[in-house]
């Protein structure tokens, strides 16, 4: 977990960090968590994304392109439970999230657009370790991410 303000490691290497323009809400109980990035590309389907949670995370972060629809939900509060228990640092969800009350619970960090209650579809549809951007950011794997 990072233990200084992103605003402070912004300061100290602004030269080769870069800051998403894009607005999240905190959902998870852990809001500063930091990892090397796994991404998932996918579009109200969240079979790809349930599947990499259930891998050993080994504090790594998940992010998720989930091309910014609110239409459906990409995590519930299952899905979250399986990254917390499995040594994910947490997930950034450029998309909506359903059982935010459970998942505001957890010792799991959870960023996300929104809410929906609406389940997704599980065709596996999309794409894991791809290089994914929004906010003005590419998100490549095995970089890092510091949210807070």
């Amino acid at each position: 977990m990072t233990t200084r303000p992103n605003a402070d490691l912004y300061d100290d290497h602004g030269a080769i960090s870069q800051t998403c323009a894009t607005q999240f809400a905190d959902y998870g109980a852990i809001r500063q968590f930091s990892g090397p990035i796994r991404t998932v590309r996918c579009h109200r389907d969240n079979q790809l994304f349930r599947a990499l949670l259930d891998e050993p995370g080994g504090g790594a972060v998940v992010v998720v392109d989930g091309g910014g629809s609110l239409e459906s939900a990409l995590m519930g509060d299952l899905i979250a439970a399986k990254g917390l228990k499995n040594g994910w640092a947490g997930v950034v969800i450029l998309g909506a999230i359903r059982e935010s009350v459970a998942i505001g619970e957890m010792d799991f960090g959870v960023k996300a657009l929104g809410v929906n209650a609406a389940k997704s579809s599980k065709e596996g549809v999309g794409e894991i370790d791809a290089i994914v951007e929004f906010g003005g950011v590419p998100f490549e794997p095995g970089h890092y991410i510091y949210c807070d």
